[in-house]
């Protein structure tokens, strides 16, 4: 397969750094933007909004995934558990821009208001309200459902709207890669910033004092068209699977496969990528293996040999004790 601009580009961040050495002082001036935006905000010189609830923004400081939105699910069930009633918001990203806002439901286009958006809203019982203007959702939120705490899936640079809480997910296979910011690296803000956030956890193991751990756990497959589930053992009966995976990290998700001792045949696509028919036909009947995300792209053309591989986020005890103390305060 060709390799897209954007995955040589993430070759470069995250394996040979040598590729985009040539980019940093283009990153020199990133980061200079990125700290005058903040002093605007710090200072007042930019205005940002405090809603009238809670505030909890899940979100990284890399380009690509990072594990946050299965985090976000968790979170929103967590949330229900101690008795709030939650709602999300989001960008949207992989679908339209949306100035306005708008209503997200498990059938909705992902093209239109975004792949991730679309997963969760089938997994959480909450409402999901897309925006490029987080403010604006959260209002939209608040006006319309009976909503106590707002939850806002990415967002972390998004310094028009206040908040109270701050997560910042890490990815614990690729970390930081070569450390350098937009273009030369996959960094959205200075390492440093890491430290300002109120938790830091990373999917996979935390390297670091402030750092909490959280894994990635799926050992069943769902059948696109059936809603069949099987074990993911049942594949290794097959001399070899199809695996494809549009996702930040799709090595991630191909280990998850052999690490159930999976013979694999994977094709990697770019994050949000939109899925045709041709790209997930491989002239056989051979299981087709994919994440959540992509399946939600994959529907509309979805055969009987297509499955998708949910996953759930699993927080370190010590983080969720953490989180309870923080949350506790919003209930003073």
């Amino acid at each position: 397969m060709k390799k897209t601009f954007a995955r040589w580009l993430q070759d470069g961040w995250y394996k040979d750094y040598y590729l985009t050495v040539w980019l940093v002082p283009f990153s020199l001036f990133y980061v200079d933007a990125v700290r005058l935006r903040r002093f605007f905000y710090r200072h007042g010189l930019k205005k940002n909004v405090k809603l009238p609830v809670p505030v909890i923004i899940v979100g990284n400081i890399t380009v690509g995934g990072t594990g946050k939105t299965p985090l976000v699910i968790w979170l929103q069930n967590y949330l229900r558990e101690q008795g709030f009633k939650p709602g999300i918001i989001s960008r949207g990203y992989g679908g339209e821009m949306h100035e306005q806002p708008l209503l997200v439901s498990k059938d909705d286009n992902p093209a239109k208001v975004g792949d991730e958006s679309v997963l969760i809203a089938g997994n959480v019982d909450a409402p999901l309200v897309v925006c490029a203007d987080r403010v604006a959702a959260g209002r939209y939120i608040l006006d319309n459902h009976d909503c106590d705490i707002i939850i806002s899936d990415d967002g972390l640079q998004h310094y028009k709207l206040q908040r109270d809480l701050e997560i910042v997910v890490i990815d614990g296979q690729r970390r930081f890669g070569n450390r350098y910011s937009l273009p030369a690296g996959p960094l959205r803000e200075p390492i440093e910033r890491v430290h300002e956030a109120d938790l830091a956890i990373v999917n996979g193991v935390a390297e670091e004092d402030h750092e909490f751990s959280m894994h990635l756990s799926g050992d069943t497959a769902i059948n696109l068209k059936t809603q069949e589930r099987q074990p993911l053992s049942y594949f290794a009966n097959f001399d070899c699977c199809h695996a494809i995976a549009g996702i930040g990290n799709p090595d991630r998700f191909f280990k998850l496969l052999r690490d159930h001792e999976l013979e694999i045949d994977q094709r990697a696509f770019q994050d949000h990528y939109h899925f045709r028919p041709e790209d997930v036909d491989f002239g056989d009947q051979l299981p087709v293996l994919m994440t959540e995300k992509d399946a939600v792209k994959c529907m509309g053309f979805a055969e009987q040999h297509f499955w998708y591989v949910p996953v759930q986020a699993k927080p370190q005890p010590v983080f969720v004790h953490k989180l309870q103390q923080l949350i506790n305060l919003f209930k003073k």
